[in-house]
């Protein structure tokens, strides 16, 4: 089976126990959960059986220790995952508003996955690697974009497929070469995991047929955009396939997007037809909002078929 990499930020991830706006006093939390959207991916890649690695930094202290036991559990290769002592592992303090929106706090520039991971782990991971996934949220400076672009061209060089999940801000596109870069990935892309209007951020199309015939023509095979609670669309040289979201009570949707691109990367990776692939992608999406906390409700391949046969019995 091929092996997926995904490089980028390991944190813990606290939450505010009411809903409200900001952190402007003392207020109950939750946590710490592990954390990272590249973590929560590979996490769900890993959950698939799927062999996996991460490459980042964590703290030496329990933040980065909670966060490599459960990858390490769940059957992640964290061999290229640094520990340094200066620095801590990042952190996301997050609370809902009423209208589903949410405040954020972070340390991720200045904590230890601001830091380039290890460059002898680099190199051996690019060397093992058959698939590499790139997460737009992980873009955080030019060097770690450097290390993504020459990850995807070593992974390339070697017959590999990459998976791009743009997760990004117009705002962080007109930050210096990053348009650039972010081109120079997509031109490498096989599978794009685009949500929403990310879909039309690289493209000169501004409606979703002619943006993705755009990027169908630009070489991408797959594009899989996905819509949230209204579903995903699957676009490829043989046309276009929708998948509606699986009604479930939310409860976080934190990391949803991140199970639903895991679990559909690795089914994509074994060749598996694109409807059973999207169903079951789907119920990734749909179990991850269940459960209090990023990943605590990534599931594995036979409790995600078990969820999409429980779902057909009743739909009849």
């Amino acid at each position: 089976m091929k092996k997926v990499l995904v490089i980028g930020e390991i944190l813990v991830e606290i939450m505010a126990d009411n809903i409200g706006d900001g952190f402007l006093k003392p207020i109950a939390l939750t946590g710490p959960f592990p954390s990272g959207a590249p973590a929560i991916f590979i996490d769900q890649v890993a959950r698939m059986g799927q062999p996996c690695a991460i490459l980042s930094t964590v703290g030496d202290d329990d933040f980065g220790r909670i966060n490599l036991d459960r990858l390490a559990a769940d059957g992640v290769d964290i061999s290229g995952v640094a520990i340094v002592a200066d620095r801590p592992t990042g952190s996301a303090f997050v609370r809902y508003r009423a209208d589903g929106s949410r405040d954020f706090i972070f340390n991720i520039l200045h904590s230890a996955c601001g830091l380039l991971p290890d460059r002898q782990a680099s190199d051996r991971l690019f060397g093992q690697a058959d698939h590499l996934h790139v997460m737009g949220s992980s873009l955080s400076s030019p060097q770690i974009v450097a290390l993504n672009l020459e990850a995807a061209w070593a992974v390339k060089a070697r017959g590999g497929t990459l998976s791009f999940d743009p997760n990004l801000r117009k705002e962080i596109l007109d930050a210096p070469g990053m348009r650039e870069s972010m081109t120079e990935i997509l031109s490498l892309t096989d599978l794009f995991l685009p949500s929403g209007d990310e879909l039309f951020l690289l493209t000169e199309a501004k409606d979703e047929e002619r943006a993705v015939q755009e990027l169908l023509g630009r070489g991408v095979s797959v594009v899989v955009h996905k819509l949230g609670a209204q579903g995903v669309r699957h676009h490829d040289a043989s046309g276009a396939m929708f998948m509606a979201a699986l009604p479930v009570d939310e409860v976080d949707p934190t990391g949803a997007g991140d199970c639903f691109g895991g679990a559909f990367t690795a089914l994509w990776l074994r060749g598996t037809e694109a409807r059973e692939a999207l169903a079951i992608a789907a119920a990734a999406g749909a179990l991850a909002v269940t459960r209090r906390g990023p990943m605590e409700g990534a599931a594995d391949l036979e409790t995600l078929r078990a969820f999409v046969e429980q779902d057909s019995k009743e739909r009849v």
